[in-house]
Parts: structure tokens; sequence; C-alpha cells
């Protein structure tokens, strides 16, 4: 038995209080929701979170008091779903704190962190509000040119969660369709979780090693989560669940919560009986 792949409820005790974690996806697409919402049943505490562009992922952590502190350039639900009523009102509370980014700053930490240095410029801050309100921003003197130049620190996550399409038992993955910046956390962060739809035979990619997205040795956990990302989509597979995004950002209350962690626990906890049944 490859000793890589677990089941939902043995991979979430690598997720530790007080835990930078990047998160995979983009808005409402391919975020590692199975996984999220397990870290909330789990009562994980203190996070801090780091994605350039969330929505349902963050909100429920914040939901579910997960959450210390947000790094991000954009967390909402698009147009169509409206505000994250729980982020929202937990950073009004202050029992989030909100580094607000532009998506591209947080890029930028995250490449700073995949070349193993602290900072990295970022030239298009020039005059924003951010600059004083984030402390992870400083302005200094580029030594070649005089001029003023804004940097942002380096962010390193301890683990960044990705959810993939498909993967082999090494962690070999492909991503079909946007891969948003899913490479990138999977080189910044110190370890790697995939949850997959499903695995496949290590020969797939032998074949065609063009498909790989994520190269198996930086993965240390996997996780086989059919729809693993629902209710967000999946693109190329399924799409998002209006309904249950509609109700669950319109509702705001924690029976909301509770409500729909059960009603995703049995698909969430999905267990196999060994690698090979899932060999396709």
């Amino acid at each position: 038995m490859n000793t890589k792949i677990k089941v939902l409820r043995e991979a979430i005790n690598l997720i530790k209080d007080g835990m930078t974690i990047a998160i995979g996806g983009n808005v409402l697409h391919r975020a590692p929701m199975a996984f999220i919402r397990e870290i909330v049943r789990s009562n994980k505490r203190n996070l801090r979170i780091v994605k350039t562009a969330g929505g349902h992922d963050i909100d429920l952590l914040c939901g579910g008091s997960c959450v210390d502190t947000v790094d991000a350039g954009f967390v909402s639900y698009e147009t169509e779903y409206g505000l994250a009523n729980y982020y929202r009102k937990a950073v009004e509370n202050g029992k989030v704190k909100a580094n607000e980014h532009a998506c591209y700053t947080v890029i930028c930490a995250l490449r700073a962190a995949k070349a193993g240095i602290g900072f990295m410029p970022v030239r298009g801050l020039k005059s924003s509000e951010l600059i004083k309100e984030n402390e992870y921003f400083r302005v200094m003197t580029d030594p070649f040119t005089g001029k003023n130049i804004t940097v942002v620190k380096s962010i390193v996550p301890d683990i960044a969660i990705i959810h993939v399409h498909e993967c082999d038992a090494d962690g070999n993955a492909a991503i079909y369709g946007p891969r948003f910046d899913d490479e990138l956390i999977s080189l910044a962060s110190k370890k790697v979780i995939l949850t997959t739809e499903k695995i496949v035979s290590k020969g797939r990619f032998s074949r065609q090693p063009q498909n790989v997205t994520i190269p198996g040795f930086l993965v240390d956990t996997i996780v086989i989560a059919k729809k693993g990302a629902a209710p967000c989509s999946c693109p190329t597979l399924y799409d998002i669940d209006n309904k249950i995004l509609k109700d669950f950002t319109q509702d705001r209350s924690q029976e909301m919560i509770k409500s729909y962690l059960s009603y995703y626990e049995n698909q969430d906890n999905y267990k196999g009986v060994g690698v090979n049944t899932f060999v396709f």
C-alpha cells in the first residue's frame, strides 16, 4: 500500500493549529472543498489562509472559527452569489485579521518563497493605501536605479491543499483546464496535500509526461475525493451547484454551517479498500 494515500480523516491530522495554509483553485473553481470541510469538522484553529482569490473555501473556514489571518487579493462569491458573509463578519468583529493584497502581490509573496528569498519587488504597487495598511509591504530604494520600489514579504505556507483531476500513486498530478496558482503554491509550500478525483496508473504519465502539472516528489499526501471540489466546480468534470451556494450565502447562521457539513459528510469521508481499486 502506498504510504502517501490516506483517507480524509487520516490526512487531516497533518493540519495543526496556527499553520499557514495555501489553498488551490480560484474563487468558486477547483477549491479543495472536501478537505476544507474536514478542517472545520476537526475544529482546527488560528490558521493563516493564503489565496489570491478566495470564495466559499475561506468563507466556510471563517464560519467555522478556524481562521486567524487571511492573505488574499479577493474573497467573494462572484456576482451571482454576492459577498462572503462569514468572512466579512469575522473581519468586522475583529476575529479575523485581513492582510489585504492585490492578487498579484500574493503571487509575488509566493514567488519569493519559491525562490527562497525574503521578499519580492512589486513594481505596479506605487501609491496604493495597501502599502500603509498591510504590514507585509515596504518601500525601499532600488540599489541599481536609486528609485523607490515596493516589496512584499515572502509567504511560506506550511501546507498547500490542492484539488486535481487525477494523479498516480506517487502523486504525479494532472489538472485539466485552468491551473490558476496551483503550480506556484506547490513549489512555495513546505508540504503538499492533494485531493484527487481519481488515482490513475503510473503508466499513464510515463506515456503522457506533458500532462503532469504537479510532480510527485513535491507531494506528501494524497486523498481520493470524488467530487471533492463540490459545491464549487471542477472544470471539465462538473459545474457549480447553484442551489447549495445560494442557500449557503443567504442563510448566514451557524445552523447552516452544521447542516451543510452534515449534508456532505458521507461523500467527503469516502473510504477505499486499497489503491488498486482506483486505478483506471
